[in-house]
């Protein structure tokens, strides 16, 4: 072709470039965090959780939010703290010196108390499901606990087991992490309000597996039910040793022991046996949780497990913020928080002074076909 021929499309070409330019610098990546286990036993939390960021992140993208005349494209940032409270805070700083000011997670509130205090130096929104009360202790203004605490979990697994399972002597058994440690704590200053009596408490890992011996120092005491403050990993062969030990008692438990994973590992020993309390309100038929867990199955395969709307739910909150703020400056977005609710698929989202969640919902379920079935909410 001649060049007098191409010098029209030459010049097309160059005026779409130019275009293209101002069009691209009306972009602004927002990236959001997640830090969880993505390996070891609490693994499939881990990824749960992350698939709820993900797919608030995907739905927030295309809604085409801005702030500041810019359109926010947002992306995920996940990495692997292990539920170790080491690398949880070797994540905490990569993130803060990778200036990312948003971030959901971790999981477990051993990593939530040391980690908070990095979040809060680099002045990132943490947003987290860490249950152990001193989580919010710490008076750090960007920190939001987005699901119910161990008091509030504990308390209701103490008042069920009192006013409807109608128990009087109760063993309790943690796994001496934080998590663990904190909900049992919890469990026991209701029980004992309730006029329940603890017959004895024991203390395992969250890597044990064998717990034979502290089941067998339990089942001489004759509880009527043993409350399990730890994780589904631990929990699931334990209830499987309390039947080989002819030990009658229900095992109870929190938010963590209603994950799916208590169904795949403790097979039919878990039916109408396990009880645990979680965070969030009875998911009913054509509520806007049904629906969530609906487009979750659809996106991932697999159904929700037990914090993935929260996770949802929070990230979605963010973007809100942004969008009615304006801004994506961490304070900005972290007064909005404070100052407004959210009216999410697990919970209404409104924060107190400290960041905890107020009037969170609690659901105490039982097990029937190796599934979670909710039976109260408090």
């Amino acid at each position: 072709m001649p060049w007098t021929n191409r010098r029209p499309l030459f010049f097309v070409a160059l005026a779409g470039l130019a275009l293209s330019g101002p069009a691209l610098a009306q972009e602004q990546v927002v990236r959001i965090g997640h830090t969880g286990p993505l390996s070891g036993p609490n693994a499939y939390a881990g990824k749960d959780n992350e698939n709820g960021v993900r797919l608030a992140i995907e739905e927030l993208n295309a809604k085409k939010l801005t702030a500041g005349g810019r359109t926010l494209k947002f992306e995920l940032v996940s990495e692997d703290d292990q539920c170790d409270p080491k690398q949880g805070v070797a994540v905490a700083q990569k993130f803060v010196d990778s200036n990312v000011k948003f971030v959901l997670g971790p999981y477990c509130s051993g990593v939530a108390i040391p980690a908070s205090r990095v979040y809060d130096s680099g002045d990132a929104v943490l947003s987290t499901v860490g249950t152990n009360p001193k989580i919010t202790q710490g008076g750090y203004k960007n920190l939001f606990r987005i699901v119910a605490s161990d008091n509030q979990i504990g308390a209701s697994m103490a008042v069920y087991a009192a006013q409807v399972l109608k128990v009087r002597k109760v063993g309790v058994i943690d796994d001496r992490t934080a998590f663990g440690q904190g909900l049992a704590e919890e469990f026991v200053k209701e029980a004992e309000k309730q006029g329940l009596t603890v017959v004895g408490k024991e203390f395992t890992t969250d890597k044990a597996t064998d717990f034979s011996a502290i089941l067998t120092n339990l089942k001489a005491r004759q509880p009527d039910v043993v409350f399990y403050g730890g994780y589904a990993p631990q929990a699931a062969p334990m209830v499987q040793q309390m039947k080989r030990l002819a030990i009658p008692a229900k095992l109870l438990g929190g938010d963590t022991l209603c994950s799916p994973e208590m169904g795949k590992i403790g097979g039919d020993a878990v039916n109408d046996t396990v009880f645990c309390a979680q965070s969030g309100a009875i998911v009913k038929d054509g509520s806007p949780a049904a629906a969530f867990r609906t487009r979750y199955k659809a996106r991932f395969n697999v159904d929700a497990d037990v914090y993935a709307p929260s996770y949802y739910d929070q990230t979605m909150f963010l973007g809100e913020a942004m969008g009615r703020t304006g801004s994506t400056d961490p304070a900005k977005v972290s007064e909005y928080l404070h100052k407004n609710s959210h009216q999410g698929v697990a919970a209404s989202y409104a924060y107190d002074a400290q960041g905890n969640l107020q009037k969170a919902p609690v659901t105490v379920s039982t097990f029937k076909g190796g599934k979670a079935t909710p039976l109260a909410s408090y």
